[in-house]
């Protein structure tokens, strides 16, 4: 892989001290505010924001949303004439927290609920004309989309006929022509809120409509929000939308309310999962993106996601247990089944994708549930965007995953006249197709592909945020590091690189010895630090490693706590043996 150093160590740079309340002071490392400048904060009242941000003035006010007042006024008499509401979520992480969010918020105000979640294979993504007429036909006279909708133009157009107005909140790409409901609430539309917020997921838009029910109509219970941003968090890093703006903010507060969650549900996905979450034990977002979220979503991909809503919901814990016991095998049958369908994409990939741009591959035995999954294997291990699609008699149904160079739903909507339905991000996307379309639908979306890719470097880089010396690294640097936290997309765990350390000693470890962990020191310095280092899954791919070799590394830092001990730990993501 290339390295790419963003800048050097600036030395320019200086440690900055903030005042604090109680007439002392902190001081920010040299370091930490050289990484922060480079990420685009300028002064010091930004970075002050940046790693000490306030929920109390920073949240910014659900009626900046063109439209919420309009929503308020629809549950006022929504209230008066104790109408019923049916709120249609999407079957992901995000989906089934928004939808948990919004349904909490119109139970405290009284209102009566329904709770339609699709089957991920059986249904598809969205609403459907056949559940709207059901739920009509029971009584219901409003209906809120949580995570989806602003795509289903037909289902608002049927629900009208219906006698149903429909509140639309998503945060899903605008699509061309957008659906006649009551009310959008969408934060990609340019008019609809202020930029802090135009990246939230489905859960975080659902939260400003809860904020906006609490405001109006519990103004006096506004504290009692915090509660759901266990919730906002979940789903926030589970759909991997930028950790900047009111996302961090959200996700910061909601990692702190989870390690204290009142939801039984969440208590025993903890145990069952050996998640070691608690007061004392406050999570990242890694236990959401690699522990929590895989088991919420296995719902979907295995029987259906309803099991991981009412899990979240249960408040009897002999029937969360159960449910979590049910949850973790669902879980460990999407890991298997995963691993078997990558290795058979790798083998068409290798057969027949190499020289193409594009990954297209179509299968009637894939199941529904893992090609999201497999998709992003694929386009993570051969650097290309990727589609998986199952097959099914008359139509296919799949997931892409993209590259950074490609904003893979810019394009798919290039191409939606060969589509019966498609949506998603800039990088990940779902489609439904007719079978009679799928040869030409690839032949155009891979000549847009192969257009937008012409003349760019498409090689694997690691960007390094900052060079560093041996003498730079210690606890304090470690401490700091933890203040820029939460990490995910738009706001990355910095990546650091060192150069000139001799092996001292070497080991294979873990479970067939397939971790690296070295101990290393400057190899042109007097420094006498001994540095520790741990390279998961790398003992094959350098395996002629020894004692001795001097070498550069790309890695992140972190405090390793194992057994109650304190030491600073480098996480390898790469190294080079110096030439001789």
């Amino acid at each position: 892989m290339n390295w790419k150093i963003k800048s050097g160590r600036r030395k320019e740079t200086k440690e900055i001290k903030f005042n604090r309340s109680d007439g002392g002071f902190f001081s920010l490392h040299s370091v930490i505010v050289a990484l922060l400048k480079q990420r685009g904060f300028d002064t010091e009242e930004e970075i002050e924001n940046f790693i000490f941000p306030d929920y109390e003035k920073n949240i910014s006010d659900p009626f900046l949303f063109v439209g919420m007042k309009k929503v308020m006024k629809r549950l006022r008499r929504a209230k008066k004439k104790k109408e019923k509401i049916l709120i249609s979520g999407d079957y992901d992480a995000d989906g089934i927290t928004a939808t948990l969010v919004l349904r909490e918020a119109l139970d405290a105000i009284g209102l009566k609920t329904f709770i339609y979640i699709p089957h991920k294979e059986n249904d598809g993504y969205g609403m459907k004309k056949e559940v709207l007429k059901k739920f009509a036909e029971k009584g219901v006279r409003l209906v809120f989309t949580v995570d989806c909708g602003v795509s289903n133009k037909s289902e608002v157009d049927f629900a009208k006929k219906m006698g149903m107005d429909v509140i639309v909140t998503d945060h899903h790409h605008i699509p061309p022509e957008l659906p006649r409901a009551l009310v959008i609430i969408n934060p990609k539309l340019k008019d609809s809120s202020d930029r802090s917020v135009e990246n939230l997921a489905g859960v975080g838009v659902a939260f400003k409509l809860a904020q906006a029910i609490y405001k109006t109509f519990l103004p006096e219970k506004m504290g009692q929000l915090k509660w759901l941003l266990d919730l906002v968090a979940i789903g926030t890093v589970a759909d991997m939308v930028p950790l900047i703006g009111e996302n961090r903010i959200l996700v910061k507060y909601g990692l702190l309310v989870l390690s204290k969650t009142r939801r039984i549900g969440l208590q025993e996905l903890f145990k069952t999962g050996r998640i070691f979450i608690d007061e004392n034990n406050i999570p990242d977002t890694q236990k959401i993106s690699f522990q929590i979220a895989p088991r919420i979503n296995s719902a979907s991909r295995m029987s259906h996601a309803e099991d991981a809503l009412k899990l979240l919901s249960e408040s009897n814990r002999v029937l969360a247990r159960t449910m979590s016991l049910e949850l973790e095998n669902q879980n460990s049958r999407r890991q298997k089944e995963t691993t078997q369908v990558s290795a058979e994409a790798e083998v068409i990939v290798k057969k027949s994708f190499l020289d193409k741009k594009f990954i297209f591959i179509a299968k009637e035995h894939f199941p529904i549930g893992t090609v999201g999954l497999v998709a992003g294997k694929i386009a993570n291990k051969f650097n290309k965007p990727t589609a998986i699609l199952k097959k099914g008699e008359v139509e296919s149904k799949g997931s892409f995953r993209s590259i950074p160079q490609i904003n893979i739903i810019n394009l798919i909507e290039k191409t939606g006249d060969l589509l019966e339905a498609y949506g998603g991000h800039s990088q990940a996307a779902g489609i439904t197709i007719k079978n009679n379309n799928l040869k030409k639908f690839y032949e155009k979306l891979n000549h847009l592909i192969e257009k937008e890719l012409e003349g760019k470097n498409l090689s694997q880089e690691i960007e390094i945020d900052q060079e560093l010396k041996i003498e730079d690294i210690d606890m304090r640097l470690v401490a700091d590091l933890k203040k820029m936290e939460p990490f995910g997309q738009g706001n990355k765990e910095p990546v650091f690189a060192m150069k000139n350390l001799l092996i001292e000693d070497l080991k294979w470890v873990g479970n067939g010895e397939k971790h690296l962990k070295l101990f290393l020191r400057s190899a042109n310095t007097d420094n006498p630090n001994i540095l520790e280092a741990i390279g998961f899954n790398l003992s094959e791919k350098f395996s002629k490693l020894k004692v001795g070799n001097e070498i550069d590394v790309v890695f992140n830092l972190s405090k390793d706590d194992w057994n109650g001990n304190e030491k600073i730990q480098m996480k390898i993501i790469d190294l080079r043996l110096r030439e001789e």
